[in-house]
């Protein structure tokens, strides 16, 4: 997929589906929004805020009050690419998030999920 396709894609046609990955595992949908908060510095009200206003992509992650530092401590395949090789910031945002849903999908304790 075109890098310019998934930075314009609603956050808002994403979320749901993060939440049903999750679901599917007999995870919760407050785990995928602990997940988004660490990740972005987003709280319930402003994350609610951005799924209202259908925000994109691009501007979810710009708009994030702040990416938490320990990101940098995510490592792993997802998509195919090895997440800590991308190079674009964007797109290696979108993918942290990516990878931290499908660790909660696979059954990852939260604190190694949050890499506490």
């Amino acid at each position: 997929m075109e890098k310019s396709r998934i930075f314009k894609m609603p956050f808002s046609s994403i979320y749901p589906l993060y939440i049903q990955k999750a679901e599917k595992k007999g995870r919760t949908k407050k785990e995928v929004d602990e997940i988004i908060f660490w990740l972005t510095g987003y709280d319930e009200h402003s994350l609610q805020q951005q799924i209202t206003k259908e925000t994109d992509l691009e501007t979810f992650f710009k708009q994030a009050p702040h990416i938490n530092p320990n990101a940098l401590l995510i490592k792993g395949v997802i998509c195919g690419y090895r997440v800590e090789e991308i190079e674009d910031d964007l797109m290696r945002q979108i993918r942290y998030l990516d990878k931290l849903i499908d660790e909660l999908a696979k059954g990852k304790a939260m604190q190694k999920i949050l890499r506490e």
